[in-house]
């Protein structure tokens, strides 16, 4: 692959909620990885097949789904709708995780079936790579019968993901936590569906019953879309450490309350966005970036610490190599800046002003996949390539 450098940033976004800014202002790329992070003079020490000018915008890390309801390919029958994923793509998600595939045509629902499901699925997507996509598919749903030697069969497939616990016929805390307690040995990362039901086979799901099973993942703590109460959400946060999920398809009095909270324990690094889509709610290709948008503008938290949320707090959780603009991880980023009109100068400025930045251009792997957002306001400005 090519040497390629971006210089002329404007204002660099790690995505570490600790130190969300950077003073570099280029980043040169060698076979997919970001091999530096400085100033201009850094390109000096490279023979670079391609020097993209970003025209002083923002670069951000590419944006991270956690909860995604995918099926085979992009294409949703929830919604009957085609190259969802890849409108998302254009809302500068890069990385997509499934909560389960539910949404699946005839799903099965005895253990070999669901086992099959979720191996099928896992290899589809690793070999797709839709528009350049990162989806991590094949979220086994727990149904009755399945035994710990299924967990490592699937394990052994390539199989990591447990989609949201409640989706399928296992639902009392006493049967998943053996099941969960399984798939932990054997590498798996656990989601666990919170809230209310919402749709025909799921359960409502209390924070004792989180507390009881112990998940990787509490998913969609602002209800997906009906939320748990708010002396429950207090009560995740004071007695657990457990990752938060919050989601555009969900409550949006919970998700602020959620941030406040947390702000409070100085916690911000429990907190990932995602989507919940394909859902009831409909299909929302701008979904992270409008969760972005508003966590930022409606609340105390830096933009930049809000993007990290949808980036490096979701890489860390889930153990992916994207997600922060750090040396020796994948190169996938957004140019993004103010859209034409908003009183912010810049894209945090935007965010922080409640309005959607325009994103100006997508990255996965050094490779650029969106010149141009066909979902997102214009920009002003625009980056050159040489």
């Amino acid at each position: 692959m090519a040497t390629i450098a971006l210089t002329n940033i404007g204002t660099l976004v790690t995505g570490d909620i600790q130190q969300p800014l950077s003073e570099g202002t280029a980043i040169v790329v060698q076979d997919g990885i970001i091999a530096k992070i400085g100033q201009a003079d850094i390109l000096n020490d490279y023979n670079l097949d391609k020097i993209i000018d970003a025209a002083g915008m923002t670069v951000t890390p590419g944006l991270i789904d956690s909860h995604v309801h995918p099926v085979i390919g992009d294409y949703t029958p929830r919604q009957k709708t085609q190259d969802y994923l890849d409108g998302a793509l254009h809302g500068g998600v890069t990385t997509f995780i499934s909560a389960g595939e539910p949404h699946f045509p005839g799903r099965p629902k005895d253990p070999a079936g669901t086992k099959a499901l979720a191996i099928l699925v896992h290899k589809s997507f690793k070999n797709l790579r839709s528009s350049g996509l990162k989806v991590h598919g094949g979220a086994v749903i727990l149904e009755k019968g399945l035994v710990e030697a299924d967990f490592a069969e699937m394990a052994k497939e390539g199989v990591w993901l447990v989609g949201e616990v409640g989706l399928g016929s296992v639902k009392k805390p006493e049967d998943a936590a053996p099941m969960v307690q399984w798939a932990k040995k054997y590498g798996m990362k656990v989601a666990m569906h919170t809230g209310g039901t919402s749709i025909p086979g799921s359960s409502t799901v209390t924070a004792e019953d989180v507390i009881a099973v112990q998940p990787t993942v509490v998913s969609h703590v602002n209800g997906g879309p009906t939320a748990i109460a708010p002396a429950e959400i207090e009560t995740l946060i004071d007695t657990t450490e457990l990752p938060l999920e919050i989601v555009q398809c969900g409550n949006p009095k919970i998700a602020a309350l959620t941030i406040r909270k947390l702000t409070e324990k100085d916690a911000l690094k429990r907190v990932i966005f995602g989507n919940d889509a394909p859902s009831g709610t409909g299909i929302i290709p701008l979904g992270i970036l409008r969760t972005i948008s508003f966590i930022a503008s409606m609340t105390d938290v830096p933009a930049e610490k809000v993007i990290a949320m949808a980036t490096g707090n979701t890489a860390r959780v889930f153990g992916l190599e994207t997600g922060l603009i750090a040396e020796g991880k994948e190169a996938d980023f957004v140019i993004m800046d103010a859209p034409m009109g908003s009183v912010g100068s810049n894209a945090l400025e935007a965010l922080t002003a409640g309005d959607l930045p325009a994103v100006v251009m997508v990255m996965v792997d050094g490779t650029i996949k969106v010149t141009k957002s066909r979902n997102t306001p214009p920009s002003g400005r625009n980056y050159s390539v040489k």
